[in-house]
């Protein structure tokens, strides 16, 4: 077994390897206190014959004995992959996959397991580190090590990995992941941070980044395997040649169609015939159709990159600063809370909100912990959103990712649940998609939101940032195309109000990004958000006074801890009678906070008067309709609010002398009383006599 150690933060982070999962070809278990994490890569010996990419699948589970629990449901054993399980798989392939080597396509499997989960916060952070670990010293080649941290502020302070205890007070949250010479991906966001924050917090993860890295050369030196060889494919020259030749007039003019569809189908059509041009059945094999393909594609993506960085010219005729034109709308669908339709170019985002009570809550159940979610995101990618025909499956990966980029980008605007006690729930179906679809998520959520009448801090506009770079030439894009994400070096995605920012997300598919062209993209993207964001304004610029009729009423009000049992009595009986009584719905939690639900306000005022009079307490001198709940030799127990009762002596039942208290008095007679006095144990003394004598008065 060989170890080496690491000093992160005052506390020990140990890679050690040669004991567990020795039949994988790297493994890799890190230790963090009582973190423990297990990294397992392997790659298939075999090539698969026709394949043109890298069949990398990365996978992060998280053991639920980890933390000492049993998983939940019938089956007690851990299921699908959970939001988080799938959304940080994500995030630990976004650094590794562009770092593999060109041409080697064996199907390879990196498997993250926490195996111990303790309070440092860092099991999911880690996971990126030690893979890239288990790569380092296994015999595949890869052009490693990548190492990632996560970087917050509190107040003006920035630091590296933050305690559990600490997550709470953060206004800015990154996961930033990189390798000794340059970030390669950032995922976050903050509470409306600026762009030089931005960077400065990217810098010093960036400090840490290089440390955690040169810590993994220094253990690949000790245990790793020689690296497995790989052939690069090589370009079949005079093919080539022949492709150009054929194609190349053609293709200016194809890749310059504006709209999306007509360009594909123009390059489909020069492709299909550029293979009947040069492909003889009779003589070339199958291999050949696939190698026209790949070189026809190598020269389109040559050509519209050239075009952008010689030119300045994009495929649809934009320059690399221009925005696609945008249409707002909102209000479109009259029985949804609230709606919109966000139109960039050939993107259009349908947004809707739904609105809910507490019992609509999304309850997570992870190993931190069970908690509740009341502000909700889902997007939704059909695949007629970009012309295809495929089987409708629940939400993939990339919806996922897509759907908790954009609710990141807008849960620093979502209002308290103490100022709207609502569970919020946004959709956005993807109509039609070229570029960012994401974003646009974002932007038209926002206009649903304040269609809702959701009164959120600010709207919020989100923007994808795109990077063409050969050599020394650099060229930023605003507003990428699909085609551009796909032919570029850089996905940039940027999402805030006009105070700051509140998501970020960049992955790379080279090998990293310098500071200066970071600050580019982003002084970049706040132009591009704030032009969005006028946009926007245009078409509503605050949330609407009045929700929709639509839906539900919820009024909130908070009482004293000490009368939550009175509200809901022995066994649920008081609570449970105002709801049968009034039909609304409620919610009382530990804090005394209260909120009464229904679509019909008149219940929802009736149940808060009955709730008003459990929970009011007696005033000295105020007048009371009370009911006689006993009557004694001495007097009469009256109750003057849900549970409270007060004595009325028989000599404040009338200005008249009474002799016994059963000649004006029976239990359950409605009686008008006054209070005297309260003492100290809480005991009340009522007069009938004086509520007689203020009711004759004529003041």
């Amino acid at each position: 077994m060989t170890s080496v150690e690491y000093d992160l933060k005052g506390k020990s982070l140990i890679l050690e390897t040669g004991r567990l999962a020795k039949q994988s070809d790297g493994a890799v278990v890190a230790k963090y206190g009582d973190t423990v994490v297990l990294a397992t890569v392997v790659a298939d010996t075999r090539v698969k014959e026709g394949l043109d990419f890298f069949p990398l699948t990365i996978d992060y589970q998280e053991k639920a004995y980890s933390a000492g629990k049993i998983p939940g449901g019938f089956l007690k054993r851990e299921g699908r992959p959970t939001e988080k399980e799938i959304l940080t798989s994500r995030m630990i392939d976004r650094p590794l996959r562009p770092l593999f080597k060109k041409g080697f396509y064996s199907e390879t499997q990196g498997i993250v397991s926490v195996l111990s989960y303790g309070d440092e916060n860092i099991a999911d952070i880690l996971s990126i580190t030690v893979l890239s670990a288990a790569l380092m010293i296994s015999d595949i080649p890869f052009d490693g090590p990548v190492a990632s941290v996560r970087v917050g502020r509190i107040g003006d302070e920035i630091i590296i990995n933050p305690a559990i205890e600490e997550m709470d007070e953060l206004n800015l949250n990154l996961i930033v992941a990189g390798t000794e010479d340059a970030v390669t991906m950032v995922e976050g966001g903050g509470e409306e941070v600026s762009e030089d924050v931005m960077l400065s917090a990217i810098d010093k993860a960036h400090e840490e980044i290089k440390k955690l890295a040169a810590f993994q050369n220094d253990f690949r030196e000790k245990t790793g395997k020689p690296k497995r060889p790989v052939v690069e494919p090589v370009t079949n020259e005079e093919l080539t040649e022949a492709i150009k030749s054929h194609t190349l007039d053609k293709m200016k003019d194809s890749v310059k169609i504006p709209d999306k569809l007509q360009r594909q189908e123009a390059l489909n059509n020069l492709l299909n015939e550029t293979i009947e041009h040069l492909y003889n059945s009779e003589e070339d094999d199958d291999g050949k159709v696939r190698e026209i393909a790949n070189i026809f594609y190598d020269l389109e993506k040559e050509f519209v990159r050239d075009m952008i960085l010689n030119e300045n010219l994009r495929v649809d005729g934009r320059g690399p600063g221009d925005i696609r034109h945008i249409e707002c709308d909102i209000n479109l669908l009259p029985r949804v809370h609230g709606s919109a339709l966000f139109v960039r170019g050939e993107t259009q985002a349908l947004a809707a909100v739904t609105l809910g009570t507490s019992s609509d809550e999304q309850k997570i159940d992870s190993l931190e912990g069970d908690s509740y979610k009341s502000f909700m995101l889902h997007y939704n990618f059909p695949p007629f959103s970009v012309g295809e025909v495929k089987p409708l499956r629940s939400p993939g990966r990339r919806e996922i990712g897509h759907g908790a980029l954009a609710e990141r980008a807008l849960k620093p605007v979502i209002p308290t649940n103490e100022l709207f006690p609502y569970t919020i729930r946004v959709v956005s179906d993807i109509l039609e998609s070229n570029g960012s679809s994401s974003m646009a998520t974002v932007c038209g959520a926002s206009l649903a939101l304040m269609d809702a009448g959701v009164p959120i801090k600010s709207p919020v506009a989100g923007i994808a940032m795109g990077l063409i770079k050969e050599d020394d030439k650099v060229v930023v894009l605003k507003d990428i195309l699909g085609v551009e994400d796909h032919l570029g070096d850089m996905d940039f995605k940027v999402s805030g109000t006009e105070e700051g920012i509140t998501a970020f997300q960049m992955d790379v598919k080279i090998k990293g990004v310098n500071r200066e062209i970071m600050e580019r993209a982003l002084s970049f993207a706040r132009e591009g958000r704030l032009h969005i964001l006028d946009k926007i304004k245009e078409t509503i610029s605050i949330p609407r006074e009045n929700l929709s009729p639509n839906a539900p009423r919820i009024f909130t009000m908070k009482i004293k801890q000490e009368k939550i049992k009175d509200v809901i009595g022995s066994g649920g009986k008081v609570i449970k009678g105002i709801i049968e009584q009034t039909g609304v719905k409620i919610d009382i939690d530990d804090a005394g906070l209260i909120c009464i639900a229904s679509n019909d306000e008149l219940s929802v005022s009736k149940a808060k008067s009955i709730i008003d009079g459990i929970v009011e307490d007696p005033e000295i001198g105020r007048i009371y309709k009370g009911i006689v709940k006993k009557i004694m030799d001495f007097g009469a127990f009256v109750e003057i609010l849900p549970g409270t009762d007060g004595l009325l002596h028989i000599s404040q039942i009338s200005d008249k002398h009474v002799k016994k208290v059963t000649d004006e008095l029976k239990e359950g007679d409605e009686v008008q009383v006054k209070v005297l006095d309260i003492d100290r144990a809480g005991k009340i003394r009522l007069s009938r006599k004086e509520a007689m004598a203020e009711e004759k008065s004529p003041f």
